[in-house]
């Protein structure tokens, strides 16, 4: 992957970003993304924030092949400390990180009534984490995807101011995603279903049908059977 070639996950991340955004891709490392934003004319200005020295440098290097230098700003800071008022960021990118990691930089970086027009995020796991965050603080769920990239699930979830309130079913399989019953969304639950029966024969099997275990893993799978029955209607 470079800046010209992004990934899948980083395509579908990339395809939600508003045309024309001034964006702040948290997380940045090579630039990848806002420089491939740049160089396909979505968009004209972006922050390339990184906590750590080497992945910034990653950032500079890729901003410096392709000349990028007066459009894509990397800067050296924690979270959305990197962006700075006379930025005029409207757009934030958190991409490749566990969700819990992600709703740590969000909380850190909110500051009163402030918010962006778009965040667009792609945890890694614990999106439930995520959702809930967003709807804590005043961000609807605009749209979610489920893809599948070198031999991984991700799902990317697109927030904007607004009121909502999500249910716990929700916030775990996602309101759009239930809404939507994508192929990929159902698939990977389904593989997730088959893996759980799969620990519960084993349980069975060591008679083990009266621990905890046995009927967490039962409840779990009773939860997923339930929402794929209900998409599907």
């Amino acid at each position: 992957m470079d800046a010209l070639h992004l990934s899948d996950r980083m395509a579908a991340v990339a395809a939600y970003v508003p045309d024309d955004a001034r964006v702040a891709d948290i997380g940045s490392d090579h630039a990848y993304l806002p420089a491939n934003l740049i160089l396909n004319k979505r968009i004209q200005f972006a922050i390339a924030g990184e906590v750590a020295k080497g992945p910034l440098e990653n950032a500079e290097h890729e901003i410096n092949k392709h000349r990028l230098n007066e459009q894509l700003i990397p800067r050296l800071a924690d979270g959305l400390a990197a962006i700075q008022p006379e930025d005029e960021i409207d757009t934030v990118v958190i991409a490749g990180m566990g969700g819990r990691l992600i709703t740590q930089i969000l909380e850190a970086g909110h500051q009163g009534d402030t918010q962006y027009d778009t965040i667009i995020v792609q945890p890694n796991l614990d999106v439930d984490v995520v959702r809930k965050w967003f709807m804590q603080h005043q961000y609807a769920i605009s749209d979610e995807r489920m893809l599948f990239d070198d031999g991984h699930y991700y799902e990317v979830v697109v927030a904007q101011p607004g009121s909502a309130h999500y249910t716990e079913t929700e916030l775990q399989f996602g309101p759009i995603n239930i809404q939507e019953n994508g192929p990929i969304w159902r698939e990977r639950w389904s593989r997730e279903l088959a893996r759980q029966r799969g620990i519960m024969e084993k349980l069975v099997a060591a008679d083990q049908t009266q621990s905890e275990a046995y009927t967490n893993y039962q409840q779990t799978s009773q939860q997923i059977e339930e929402v794929l029955a209900d998409a599907s209607k």
